[in-house]
């Protein structure tokens, strides 16, 4: 069964946008987009190693993130709900020491 992938609200899908539109490379950008596309199949895609549970979870105003994937020095921060089969994008961050917080 496959998930619905979306973003909670308006606000959090344009600043995602603002964030890849900022990455140089292209090749990146598809990248990303590519393993957000796949998250609809496997929205926790055990043994690969850019796949991993938060702890703790990261909140996001109301939302919390409780998984993140890895694409280069990118991390996407997403949240699954089983319920409803939607894999909910929280955001997109460069890899920092403030990615996490």
């Amino acid at each position: 069964m496959t998930y619905d992938v979306r973003f909670p609200n308006h606000s959090i899908e344009k600043k995602f946008n603002k964030v890849i539109s900022k990455i140089p490379q292209i090749n990146i950008q598809d990248q990303i987009m590519e393993s957000i596309e796949k998250l609809a199949a496997t929205p926790r895609p055990y043994g690969k190693k850019p796949f991993k549970r938060l702890k703790p979870p990261i909140r996001f105003y109301r939302f919390t993130a409780q998984y993140r994937i890895r694409i280069g020095d990118y991390r996407v921060l997403y949240d699954i709900d089983d319920d409803k089969k939607i894999v909910w994008i929280l955001a997109l961050r460069k890899r920092s020491e403030r990615t996490y917080v």
